[in-house]
């Protein structure tokens, strides 16, 4: 007796429902992380952190190729107001 039998398993629809939402997951958490570092970190300099930006859109469309319009609508505007607050640009 195997150790997953009688125990229902998920057809491939719902593994890549949950891989895909898994990888979401990840991805709002690391998109709040870099936020966080942006908007707190003291001594980051605009450099540092317009090249954080540019490091986490190229993380999420490895995690998500293809979806760069997404991205554009929904991260970088968050990521271009933090900066505008944290550097007070304009």
């Amino acid at each position: 007796m195997g150790l997953t039998e009688g125990v229902p398993q998920p057809d491939d629809g719902q593994t890549g429902q949950l891989d895909e939402a898994r990888k979401l997951r990840r991805l709002q958490i690391m998109m709040n992380m870099v936020i966080s570092v942006i908007s707190q970190d003291p001594n980051l300099t605009v450099e540092q952190a317009s090249e954080m930006a540019a490091d986490a859109r190229r993380a999420a469309l490895a995690m998500f190729p293809g979806k760069e319009l997404a991205y554009d609508l929904i991260y970088r505007p968050r990521l271009q107001r933090v900066i505008r607050e944290r550097f007070r640009l304009q």
